[in-house]
């Protein structure tokens, strides 16, 4: 018998239907299940609305199925459409292309409600973690920071850089951090903002999730990862993955605007260390085969990036959902 807690999933999709219902093949898995599941769909098909129909037919009343048509294709947006429609306390993030390892979503339940400070609770990506850094990273880190730490993981750090958590066997269940992605999330939604995500990011929303955890944190609630709530991220292609300068341009216009307008970090040498982080982040791309294959691309998206933080009026660009 599974237990359905007072919570409102809300997934935002599109073309993803065979990843859509392995996700939630995963999810049924579980011993706690929501009590609702918003999906809002961007699709160019019926199928993704076929197979939630379809399961809403299967399931038990108790979980209540919902398929929305997108207003606004966009991660972001999409999301923020899923969330006026939700009629639970907690709101449940998570992405159309993850598998639940066993206890994931009871470890989240758990941990949100033993500690009524905790706005919001992730889990641990178990194929995306923070590693710990080399000698080069880590004295980047130390630059951005402004001084060296024993471990950057969970942390946003000088111009938005955001680190992952880590998963060390020493380290508690659940762990505090700094900001919390979407990939699988839940809120109090008490702690969330209305709306939750801001109209500024469009299409594949590049830090999105950064931008809504750190203004849950601003009021005051607490974050964390649970660590031993375990998924495993089959991240899927994209139209954004394939256009290397329109992800490019979007990380560094997204980042300026997590620096500045979020964290109020504007000095010049606030500006110094986002050069010297994106001059990084190339020279480190450059080192892959994949990543020099896509290097023009990669440096046309910077400097479209560049001329559009100096001419501030132009409309943000558009790329599609992950």
């Amino acid at each position: 018998m599974k237990t359905v807690a007072p919570v409102s999933a809300v997934i935002a999709t599109r073309n993803r239907t065979a990843s859509l219902g392995r996700t939630f093949d995963s999810m049924f898995l579980q011993e706690i299940i929501p009590s609702e599941v918003i999906v809002v769909d961007a699709s160019d098909d019926e199928r993704t609305k076929t197979l939630v129909e379809g399961l809403a037919a299967k399931q038990s009343s108790a979980c209540a199925f919902h398929w929305v048509r997108a207003a606004t294709l966009g991660a972001a947006a999409q999301r923020n459409e899923g969330v006026a429609l939700a009629t639970q306390s907690v709101i449940w993030f998570f992405d159309d292309d993850i598998r639940f390892e066993d206890n994931c979503v009871s470890r989240l339940c758990h941990a949100l409600q033993g500690e009524p400070q905790l706005g919001g609770v992730n889990a641990m990506i178990t194929n995306q973690r923070y590693q710990s850094p080399g000698g080069m990273s880590r004295f980047m880190f130390t630059l951005m920071n402004g001084r060296t730490e024993k471990s950057f993981a969970g942390k946003v750090i000088g111009p938005a850089i955001n680190l992952l958590p880590e998963d060390r066997d020493d380290l508690p269940d659940v762990v505090p951090v700094e900001w919390l992605n979407t990939t699988c999330t839940m809120y109090r939604r008490e702690a969330l903002p209305s709306p939750p995500f801001d109209s500024f990011y469009v299409g594949y929303s590049v830090m999105e999730d950064v931008t809504l955890s750190l203004r849950v944190a601003a009021a005051g609630w607490k974050l964390a990862n649970v660590r031993t709530a375990r998924i495993f991220h089959d991240s899927q292609p994209g139209d954004h993955k394939s256009d290397v300068a329109a992800r490019s341009e979007m990380e560094l216009i997204n980042r300026h605007y997590v620096m500045t307008d979020l964290l109020k970090k504007r000095r010049w040498s606030d500006y110094g260390r986002l050069a010297i982080w994106e001059l990084f982040s190339v020279v480190s791309a450059s080192t892959s085969p994949s990543g020099r294959k896509n290097l023009v691309q990669l440096l046309r998206g910077k400097g479209r990036a560049l001329a559009r933080l100096v001419r501030p009026n132009e409309g943000q660009s558009s790329t599609a959902h992950d």
